[in-house]
């Protein structure tokens, strides 16, 4: 062996004693425990959701506590606030967003760092469709933490007892449940008008079972348009619901000021106002009254149209992004990747995982299992189309969708007309 070989192994051997002594120390769950620094993160969660993230955050410390978090909610301008931190070159080190859209408008503009380390985490406890949501030109920008499934019904066990009505299984079915309800004196629905994207998810439930799933990915890429004769017959359906002013509580200018969390509580007290209220499984995060699951309140899926499959589902997930690659931003990524971290939340209820790693034991409730089931097995799923398109279009108050169908829930009769504004917002929005 020569000298000048010898010399290189030692000098080898000198780099990796270096390296095991500097590098730092990788723990289960994504741990690294000679991480520090500070992180901020803007996001949509608030409210019970805030806190439950905020404990989420905490099992992140605890096995960091070289870094320190700081979460701020936005709600729903999220995409507002981080579009402005952006072009202002102050952007948070991570967020967390509702609408995939938003992910791929920042990262067109490069505003957003790839996260392709946590693809191995998420091979193996993802599903693929989760990590093709995520993955733009070959690279991953955002990885889904928490999901929820769009395709449920919440009702008043009281208020289905005393009008003799069960839960429909098909939406014909459900109009007459309503004028049945009704009939015995409580309104049918409690419709959460003054928040948008609640009417959107409404659309899209409507839309995937009465056009079927390669209509709805067509409509959600803005390939075909929104004066399409299917959407003008998911509107005439939604009609069907806002045109009864009179079986919703409050009527069309009581619905228009009413945010979600009060919509929720109309229905699900324990002296309703109104049967029902068509939105996600994380309805019950919402309840501020004394009243049990099962015993006061309930949830069927949402019914059968034109006889589209019963396992159809509309869902939606909060991805997490990230602006500024650090030890320490990688490191809470990769935490989050861990079924761990979805199973703190998990346990805490109002939420599900698309994180095939979380036992469905995490899950304490009956209701939060069967919804989280009915997630996992979904046979069509849908992403909520409204987080699919463009934020301008899909995801900001005020305009876009989420406007135009206030509009709509104030003249339902104007089916042409509200397709046809539609249209027009998609397409400004798609260029």
């Amino acid at each position: 062996m020569s000298r000048f070989r010898i010399s290189l192994l030692a000098l080898g051997a000198a780099v990796i004693a270096l390296t095991a002594l500097t590098a730092p120390a990788t723990g289960a769950g994504g741990s690294t425990h000679a991480v520090s620094g500070k992180l901020s993160i803007i996001g949509i969660w608030s409210g019970p959701e805030q806190k439950s993230f905020q404990a989420v955050l905490d099992g992140f410390t605890k096995k960091n506590p070289g870094v320190s978090v700081k979460y701020t909610s936005a709600g729903n301008n999220t995409p507002t606030v981080l579009s402005t931190a952006v072009a202002g070159g102050n952007p948070p080190d991570l967020a967390a967003v509702g609408q995939p859209g938003l992910v791929k408008q920042f990262a067109g503009r490069k505003a957003l760092k790839p996260i392709d380390f946590v693809k191995p985490a998420m091979a193996k406890n993802y599903a693929a469709g989760w990590v093709t949501l995520g993955t733009i030109n070959g690279h991953l920008y955002g990885m889904a933490f928490k999901a929820a499934n769009k395709s449920t019904i919440w009702y008043s066990v009281s208020a289905f007892k005393n009008a003799g009505v069960t839960p429909p299984k098909t939406w014909p079915a459900l109009l007459t449940a309503a004028k049945t309800l009704r009939a015995s004196g409580t309104p049918a629905f409690s419709i959460s008008g003054g928040d948008g994207w609640t009417l959107t998810d409404l659309f899209e439930n409507i839309y995937l079972r009465e056009a079927g799933p390669a209509k709805y990915d067509q409509l959600a890429a803005h390939k075909i348009k929104w004066t399409d004769p299917s959407v003008k017959a998911a509107l005439k359906d939604m009609a069907a619901i806002y045109g009864d002013t009179g079986n919703i509580f409050g009527g069309t200018s009581g619905a228009l000021q009413t945010d979600f969390p009060t919509s929720v509580n109309n229905a699900l007290a324990k002296t309703p106002k109104a049967a029902m209220v068509l939105e996600a499984d994380f309805v019950p995060t919402a309840i501020t009254t004394k009243v049990k699951p099962v015993t006061d309140y309930n949830q069927f899926p949402f019914p059968s149209i034109g006889g589209s499959p019963p396992a159809s589902v509309v869902g939606g997930g909060d991805t997490i992004i990230m602006f500024k690659d650090t030890p320490a931003a990688r490191a809470l990524v990769s935490y989050l990747a861990t079924p761990e971290a979805a199973t703190i939340w998990a346990k805490r209820g109002g939420f599900s995982s698309p994180n095939k790693g979380v036992p469905a034991s995490a899950y304490s409730d009956s209701l939060t299992r069967a919804t989280a089931v009915a997630l996992a097995r979904a046979k069509p799923f849908r992403f909520d189309m409204s987080d699919l398109a463009p934020s301008a279009f899909g995801g900001t108050p005020g305009q876009g969708e989420w406007q135009i169908l206030q509009n709509f829930l104030k003249q339902p009769s104007d089916v042409d007309g509200t397709a046809s504004k539609l249209e027009k917002a998609a397409a400004a929005a798609y260029k």
